[in-house]
């Protein structure tokens, strides 16, 4: 049974856990990073994703304790191209922190390597990046504005099983208007807001060593209606709500679990490449999902490592709204990614 939070209240209690452990659609849980109990493991994070048929940029910025990640990828879907740089660096929160609201605060960092800026302007999100050399000796700039926040979008706050000061606050934001440019060796890509969307994740959370999770979106037109949907599963304790929504013209409809159905090759291992299955425990949803290209990142430094693929794809099929109105999509852009850490 999966319960919906209606009262607003602080997100941790003097003991460093969840009050309220549930889903909601809008940010009505207060977080703030002094009530956390565990703050060396706290990690928090914002990442935008914004695309259209041809192309699309994922900015990211995060921070662990006084760890600091910058991240930007660039894809090229007609190419079937992926180019990614990251960033690290040492910054006290005495110099730079993140917001404890996915509502308000700006993010503003720069030294010799990047600039970054995601700010709140006239209602809007403005998103500013800088990297050197991005790929060989070209810089890569964005500007980008993402607009029309839908009413509805998908909030969570979960618990995990061995420690009750472990926790998730999670925030996503499907199918925001997109504009504005990127521009790469002298080449400028456009996003225009009739064809491009945007999406935000939004993270606060304290969680164990080792997790694997499982997330998927996608948004756009359909006959001249914003649609979208966020699927996810295997993170926390989802006992008493998922992260699985629709969204129809920014009203959310709660789905039941779901299951992304990976094919596997001959040797038993999963062959992203191939198409997908994605459907719902109460089959409101029920969509293939077709690759293009697999963005996979993975490194091992004995007592970290991260296995990422995240896979860019278009979805055909069907999904019920809450009202029981069918939305039916073909070739539906999005993606899913499937995430292993050691961290």
């Amino acid at each position: 049974m999966q319960h919906r939070i209606k009262v607003p209240s602080r997100l941790l209690n003097k003991k460093g856990e969840l009050i309220q452990r549930e889903y909601a659609l809008t940010p009505l849980l207060k977080y703030r990073r002094r009530d956390v109990a565990r703050k060396l493991r706290l990690k928090e994070w914002d990442y935008y994703l914004i695309y259209n048929e041809e192309h699309a940029i994922g900015l990211t910025i995060g921070k662990s304790n006084t760890l600091l990640l910058i991240s930007a990828t660039l894809i090229d879907f007609s190419k079937k191209q992926q180019h990614t740089k990251s960033i690290l660096r040492i910054v006290p929160d005495r110099y730079m922190s993140m917001p404890e609201s996915s509502e308000e605060g700006n993010i503003i960092y720069r030294n010799s390597g990047v600039t970054l800026a995601f700010t709140h302007q006239e209602g809007c999100r403005q998103l500013y990046l800088n990297m050197k050399k991005f790929h060989h000796d070209s810089d890569l700039e964005v500007h980008l504005k993402l607009c029309q926040e839908p009413k509805d979008s998908m909030v969570i706050a979960t618990p995990f099983k061995d420690n009750s000061k472990d926790f998730y606050y999670n925030r996503k934001i499907i199918g925001m208007n997109a504009s504005g440019k990127v521009t790469l060796s002298g080449e400028s890509i456009s996003f225009y807001p009739t064809n491009s969307f945007g999406l935000l994740d939004w993270g606060r959370g304290v969680w164990p060593y080792k997790t694997t999770w499982y997330w998927g979106a996608a948004q756009g037109n359909v006959c001249g209606n914003v649609f979208g949907f966020n699927l996810g599963y295997g993170f926390g304790n989802t006992y008493a709500a998922t992260e699985n929504m629709l969204f129809y013209n920014g009203v959310a409809s709660k789905l039941a679990d779901i299951k992304f159905h990976i094919p596997k090759d001959g040797k038993n291992q999963y062959d992203y490449l191939k198409p997908w299955k994605v459907t719902s425990f109460d089959r409101r949803l029920e969509m293939e999902f077709t690759p293009i290209l697999d963005r996979n990142v993975y490194w091992n430094a004995i007592a970290f490592s991260t296995n990422q693929h995240q896979v860019f794809g278009k979805y055909s099929g069907n999904a019920t709204l809450d009202d029981g109105t069918i939305i039916y999509v073909k070739d539906f852009p999005g993606f899913i990614e499937h995430v292993e850490n050691r961290w």
